[in-house]
């Protein structure tokens, strides 16, 4: 496929203002009938949170239904130990070496349809499912260092962990397949009806569920928070940009999905400019993989010019203020990330194409270098990966580069095909995770598929952060952990297997007749609807 920079956003604003251009301008009255959110997803999956394979859509309706034992603030990640807030458990403890976390839970919740009181034998059962080999959960890896649960009385819960970890709450409680499951209706329904008939203590309960009309839910009258400030919600599944943009800008919806890709914002507003725009910071990771096994990206002079000839500030100007450009690995609105101002001069990484030129010369390419890659055709990656070829050929590096379906590209990099990976991923702010995930040796892509998402093979192919995380995994102090996590940002800054390019934000056009009841900073993909009511 043979495209540029220049076309995809002219097709970018040519479909906004296509879409866009049928509808009605977005009535401001409030309208009769259930909150209404269309994802970008085709039809339900699954309401279980332990369930694999979870749509962004199934996600939006099980933060309705279910809740964790603590929580962040709405709108907001919980960032440091402190910042998390009561939800199923009233309180909580962690012993001084962080590995044994003890929780009491809030008396009276009751969950939905007169399944009746959430206790510890739900805690436990819900986790069990988590340590036990025997079952597919979501999510299961993130559970890899909890050892056992326990539960001494009817309202407490105990979890042991193999190593510290003083950032718990974030890393295993507030996940999505932490949410709480009902015991009883789970062995009573079985796995395959509870996964589309749950039951939770959440704001809100299940009515019913199709492809057609989404996932239709009403307040539930004895949520433990209080009952929900609107009577209904629907969860619309609208995967087709412009069905989803139209039925929005026609009114019949009240909040969509987003696309992340230049000039769908300012289409937008053109057509209806009192839109509010709720983004989560950072959202997404967007980073890019430097394979260390392909010549000439063994070279580090190689991966230092292209380092140089990327201006990351310029593609997130592109995004409308939905970017941040990144200096290393971890988002800078995290713990743990590191500054330009704060590093030493070899370490800063300016846009610098005389520089990269010079680089890729001492490397033995004065003429220039040609390397070949693909990419996703889905609108952020594109975007991006197309405004990087372009960086690049002005330092003389050429990207051979195609662009193939999503799914596709998944399934050639998990194969170990591609030797420039552009990587998307969300994470909470648990400043460890990106390296785990992408940066341990034992984590490197194979050829079989069975590897991780390690592209570039760091730890393999040279020297690594291995022994730098088991130190940071083994401090129990969330402080001294985070100045170890900062130490492997300047290493990893310094041999370049992976490049931070851009934070991009998850974001949900909103029609002013709904107040959300409060303000979206951060936090995960989906949020809390339960303070949303239609306004005047």
């Amino acid at each position: 496929m043979t495209t540029s920079r220049r076309g995809l956003l002219a097709q970018a604003s040519a479909l906004g203002a296509a879409s866009l251009g049928l509808g009605a301008a977005q009535p401001a009255e409030a309208q009769a009938g259930p909150i209404t959110i269309a994802l970008a997803s085709r039809a339900p999956t699954g309401l279980n949170p332990q369930k694999t394979a979870l749509t962004g859509g199934d996600s939006w309706a099980i933060r309705q239904v279910f809740d964790t034992l603590v929580k962040a603030e709405d709108g907001t990640f919980a960032v440091r130990p402190g910042d998390f807030r009561p939800s199923l458990a009233e309180a909580w403890e962690s012993s001084a070496d962080a590995r044994t976390w003890t929780y009491r839970l809030r008396r009276g919740v009751q969950f939905h349809k007169g399944q009746g009181e959430m206790t510890s034998e739900d805690v436990a059962f819900t986790y069990g499912r988590q340590l036990d080999p025997s079952i597919v959960t979501n999510q299961k890896a993130l559970f890899a260092n909890l050892e056992r649960i326990e539960a001494p009385d009817r309202y407490t819960v105990r979890f042991h962990l193999r190593r510290p970890d003083p950032l718990f709450n974030g890393s295993m409680v507030t996940t999505l397949s932490a949410n709480i499951l009902c015991k009883r209706a789970f062995e009573e329904r079985g796995a395959e009806r509870f996964n589309m008939d749950p039951i939770g203590t959440g704001a809100y309960q299940v009515d019913s569920v199709s492809p057609a009309q989404g996932v239709m839910l009403s307040a539930f009258p004895q949520h433990f928070g209080g009952v929900a400030a609107s009577p209904s919600l629907r969860i619309a599944f609208i995967a087709d940009t412009t069905a989803r943009t139209l039925a929005f800008a026609s009114g019949q919806v009240d909040m969509i999905e987003g696309v992340r890709q230049p000039g769908w914002i300012p289409t937008i507003r053109q057509r209806a400019p009192r839109t509010i725009f709720d983004a989560t910071a950072p959202g997404s990771f967007n980073s890019l993989h430097l394979n260390l096994t392909r010549a000439p990206l063994d070279d580090l002079r190689v991966r230092q010019a292209i380092r140089l000839a990327i201006n990351n500030a310029q593609i997130a100007a592109a995004f409308s203020g939905l970017s941040v450009p990144m200096v290393g690995i971890i988002a800078p609105q995290f713990a743990g990330a590191v500054k330009d101002e704060d590093l030493p001069a070899e370490l800063r990484y300016g846009h610098n194409i005389a520089r990269a030129r010079t680089l890729l010369a001492e490397a033995g390419h004065p003429n220039g270098v040609t390397i070949p890659c693909f990419t996703s055709q889905r609108e952020d990656y594109a975007s991006i990966m197309l405004m990087i070829q372009e960086q690049l050929r002005a330092a003389g590096i050429n990207l051979d580069m195609r662009i193939i379906d999503h799914a596709t590209m998944h399934a050639e990099n998990r194969r170990d095909r591609n030797a420039m990976t552009l990587y998307s991923s969300s994470f909470p702010p648990i400043p460890w995770q990106p390296f785990l995930q992408q940066l341990l040796s034992r984590a490197q892509v194979k050829p079989d598929g069975r590897g991780g998402e390690n592209y570039s093979h760091y730890g393999v192919a040279m020297p690594g952060i291995d022994a730098q995380i088991e130190k940071a995994l083994d401090e129990p102090d969330f402080d001294r952990r985070v100045a170890v996590i900062q130490d492997i940002e300047r290493q990893v800054l310094r041999d370049l297997p992976l490049l931070g390019i851009v934070t991009l934000s998850y974001v949900i056009a909103r029609n002013p007749r709904v107040d959300l009841g409060f303000p979206v900073e951060s936090g995960y993909a989906y949020w809390p609807l339960n303070r949303a009511r239609r306004v005047a």
